[in-house]
């Protein structure tokens, strides 16, 4: 099997620029095809300025905040090899309080990172949610219990995890401290100053919290990450949050209780007509967290340093009569009021500072969607910038972020707008209606992208599931090498990389449309081949950056001829009809992406994948598919039957596609 790029970081995990010294050919590449100002190859020097006694200190993206957005876009750009520093102005990681549901999307993005089974092992699954309500006439009483994730949504993990944020960012953070990257804690974003001639044409303004230094940061990108005040936000123009907040006032607790309860360890909202509501989630460690409304008609003479953590208590103690409720012990205590805002842009005229996370949008915390929206904020702009500032991407590229994440936050405000107040009004119905109109939004799996350059309309009918801008169902194969049952969305490790999916139900009849694509995109005559020569020349320069545990994953399996591009095939022929052997050389490099569709009763749906994605394939049949880094859907075509013609245009089609958006040598 040819040695890929990403052997490169088994030399070295204590440094984020390894040496010359140890550098290797990425495969397919000739020394003079490799371009020395395809990027520009930083000094970690620190630089001391004359002017101020400023230290500077260079790096590609400054990320601003080291809560669950900052850190998953650090951890994801740090794995591609980008020189990232990461600034928080807190002394530690959250400790106490703040978000805990993972939703299901965000446990699948834990997979593709390798990351998830740490919190799955900690973390308190809820499969259910109970609705109680009491009223003048009728003492607190359970009124419904329903499944959390209903059938009506295709999930492998058809749950909300429930993890402390800390423990969250655990995971980052000890991922990148793996890779030689540590938070740099006690420092304030202060400023940005733009000089467009530069090549780091941002100097970031930093305040150390403890003795008030003050340094600066030389870098290309500043993401801001640095929560609902943001000051990176406050430091664009025109970025101004829009929106409002409502009178709604409200405690949260965390803690142990002790409580005669009887569904303690579901999700489970409580309805009092004369005193309020109470959303209470089971968490890690016997934890119990309450969100307790201070209805405004109670309350409404109470200045707020009254409401403390012993009112908040009692108030809960009478919503939830009579059954006993008291704590062991509390962990964390703190009252919020419920804001909806979204900034009116995310990012500055030049593309070069940008916001995620809670910087960029704010809503009631009680459909656990903060953490989670956040992470794919961050998740969605990663691979982008990692493109780039490896010079492969076109400007249409960034401008995607904004597009796409903007208009999620919208969305999320508008069914926040709706749940908060189904939630306050104390209606069940309304709330279980808002609830499964929105499941699949609310799961993660329904927040789909427009259409833009990246993800393009269809041609040709019957093609299931798969459309442009939406995630890629859940579906069981077989991989070919090994025999072993997997995930298909999930087998691919996230790298960066875009995935090329084949299908075809008769591998040997579609081999002149696969010999015709793959000798083409090994060619520089075909625009994704002269792509894939400047990205494998660009990560043989800086290449990603490994972490000890990715031994285990053996990322180098799935970029063995291209750092942008992984190639799949799937069949349902029999394994004896076929070797690996008989394929075109791309395909046959990528072995471990060669997958089998004979697991249908493993399914979610009892579904093969070509039936759930494709609405089946006829015997002579190709259907390409192309996925983003991020996993959704850009583009799917299919083809009458595997002709060499067919396979040329399919090549013309994909050039057609990536030119759009990515640069080529």
């Amino acid at each position: 099997m040819p040695v890929s790029f990403w052997d490169f970081m088994k030399r070295s995990t204590s440094s984020q620029r390894p040496s010359s010294s140890s550098k290797r050919m990425a495969p397919g590449l000739k020394a003079d095809s490799l371009r020395s100002d395809s990027l520009d190859v930083i000094s970690t020097t620190s630089v001391l300025s004359a002017a101020d006694d400023y230290r500077t200190f260079l790096s590609d993206v400054v990320v601003v905040g080291a809560g669950p957005a900052g850190l998953v876009l650090a951890d994801n750009l740090v794995r591609f090899g980008i020189k990232t520093k990461i600034i928080d102005n807190r002394p530690d990681r959250t400790s106490t309080g703040r978000a805990d549901g993972i939703q299901p999307k965000t446990i699948e993005t834990l997979r593709q990172m390798r990351l998830a089974e740490p919190l799955l092992r900690k973390g308190v699954r809820i499969y259910d949610i109970a609705f109680w309500k009491s009223t003048a006439k009728r003492s607190l009483h359970r009124t419904s219990r329903e499944i959390h994730y209903p059938p009506v949504v295709d999930l492998l993990d058809p749950y909300i995890l429930l993890v402390h944020q800390g423990m969250v960012e655990s995971v980052f953070v000890d991922d990148l401290k793996e890779r030689g990257v540590e938070v740099e804690r006690n420092t304030a974003f202060v400023d940005f100053e733009y000089t467009p001639q530069k090549v780091r044409p941002l100097q970031v303004i930093c305040k150390q919290n403890v003795d008030q230094t003050r340094k600066t940061l030389g870098t290309r990108y500043i993401v801001g990450c640095d929560g609902a005040h943001s000051q990176v936000r406050k430091s664009i123009p025109n970025a101004r949050p829009t929106g409002a907040s409502s009178d709604a006032l409200w405690g949260v607790l965390d803690g142990v209780l002790d409580t005669d309860f009887p569904d303690i360890w579901s999700k489970v909202v409580v309805h009092s007509e004369e005193l309020g509501s109470i959303l209470m989630i089971p968490r890690e460690r016997n934890l119990t967290r309450l969100y307790i409304e201070l209805k405004s008609d109670t309350v409404s003479d109470s200045p707020r340093q009254e409401l403390t953590q012993e009112y908040v208590q009692r108030r809960a103690q009478e919503i939830m009569a009579p059954y006993i409720v008291k704590w062991r012990s509390v962990e964390w205590f703190g009252r919020y009021q419920i804001g909806q805002r979204v900034a009116s842009n995310f990012t500055d005229q030049e593309r070069k500072v940008f916001i995620a996370g809670d910087a960029s949008h704010t809503h009631s915390p009680k459909a656990a969607q903060g953490m989670n929206t956040s992470i794919h904020d961050s998740w969605n702009l990663a691979w982008k910038l990692n493109f780039a500032i490896r010079g492969l991407a076109k400007p249409a590229l960034l401008a995607t972020y904004e597009q796409e994440r903007k208009k999620i936050a919208e969305d999320l405000i508008n069914f926040d707008y709706e749940h908060a107040n189904a939630f306050a009004a104390g209606d069940p119905e309304a709330l279980a209606a808002n609830f499964v109109k929105n499941v699949a939004f609310i799961s993660g799996f329904g927040v789909n992208y427009d259409y833009n350059v990246l993800n393009v309309p269809s041609k040709g009918h019957g093609l299931g599931t798969l459309k442009p801008g939406c995630l890629l169902p859940p579906a069981k194969v077989t991989r070919y090498i090994d025999a072993n049952p997997v995930d298909i969305q999930n087998d691919i490790p996230a790298l960066g990389q875009f995935r090329i999916y084949f299908f075809a139900k008769n591998v040997h009849g579609a081999m002149p449309f696969l010999e015709a694509v793959c000798n083409m995109h090994q060619s520089t005559s075909s625009y994704v081949g002269r792509v894939t020569v400047a990205g494998n020349a660009s990560y043989t320069i800086q290449p990603p950056l490994a972490a000890p545990h990715d031994e285990f994953v053996c990322p180098e399996r799935y970029t063995p001829v291209s750092g942008i591009f992984t190639y799949a095939l799937v069949t349902d022929m029999p394994r004896n009809d076929m070797e690996i052997a008989d394929l075109p050389p791309i395909l046959r490099d990528s072995r471990w992406t060669f997958y089998l569709d004979n697991v249908p009763e493993m399914d979610t749906r009892k579904q093969s994948c070509m039936d759930k994605w494709l609405d089946g394939l006829s015997e002579n049949e190709v259907v390409v598919l192309n996925v983003r880094p991020d996993g959704y859907v850009c583009t799917v075509r299919r083809w009458a039957d595997g002709s060499r013609e067919n396979g040329l245009a399919a090549v013309r089609w994909m050039d057609e596609y990536y030119e759009t958006f990515l640069c080529d040598i």
